[in-house]
């Protein structure tokens, strides 16, 4: 028999707790005492923010790629508006985003996540987070934003984006606008949500017309600036009060 290997990532010593094939680092209780930090690091570090939109998209879109470009431009026109920006902190889509923020000169915020293969955040972050555990991440994303905005991508962006949906269909949120920018990209899924999963009955005419399908960052600003936006917390005060 093998011996168990080192776990790569702090989600896999968590998750494969139980398997012989991972080597046990933890136990649960010191498990739970490092999610309870990341999360009162979080809550600590961004309690000041206040309106902040979320955007996602693809890690591997290059710089020259007209997606980047947009994604840039949007962060920009966002930030004159003085919505802070919120991305993965990674390369990509999330560095165009974080680019516009900075030169709109609102919060570029970068919420990082402990991957093998990924090499830190973005020269453009401004305010920096580092997790281990992607659902404690997931928080930060919805809790200090007002609005997804997402741009073409993976399976990283589209957890973000059943994330925020399932979030709306429960009402665990409510006024949270969850916009796809790119058409060519997302009509395809929008329709399979309409044509398969809503005409099978699996899902609600309302949790496919809260999703907005547009190419005009005119409107992505119409839509962020409809809903009541976060209020940030001055110093002393405590939640709840």
């Amino acid at each position: 028999m093998t011996e168990p290997r080192d776990p790569t990532s702090a989600d896999e010593e968590l998750l494969e707790a139980e398997s012989l094939t991972i080597a046990t680092k933890l136990d649960d209780a010191a498990r739970i005492e490092r999610i309870a930090e990341e999360l009162r690091n979080g809550f600590a570090t961004l309690a000041h923010v206040g309106k902040a939109v979320s955007v996602f998209g693809s890690a591997r879109t290059p710089a020259g790629d007209p997606e980047y470009g947009h994604a840039r431009d949007l962060a920009r026109r966002l930030g004159g508006e003085g919505f802070a920006i919120i991305t993965g902190g990674g390369p990509g889509i999330m560095q165009a985003a974080n680019e516009g923020a900075r030169e709109a000169g609102v919060a570029s915020i970068g919420l990082g996540i402990d991957l093998p293969l990924e090499v830190g955040l973005n020269t453009s972050v401004d305010l920096r987070l580092q997790f281990h555990y992607f659902f404690t991440r997931k928080v930060m994303f919805v809790r200090y934003a007002s609005a997804f905005v997402v741009f073409p991508g993976g399976f990283g962006t589209l957890d973000e984006l059943f994330e925020a949906a399932t979030l709306r269909q429960t009402e665990k949120i409510r006024h949270f606008p969850i916009i796809l920018f790119g058409s060519a990209y997302w009509s395809g899924l929008v329709d399979w949500l309409r044509g398969t999963a809503l005409a099978q009955g699996n899902i609600s005419p309302e949790d496919v017309s809260r999703i907005e399908v547009t190419d005009d960052p005119d409107r992505v600003l119409e839509l962020v600036h409809e809903v009541e936006h976060r209020r940030p917390r001055a110093d002393g005060d405590h939640a709840g009060s």
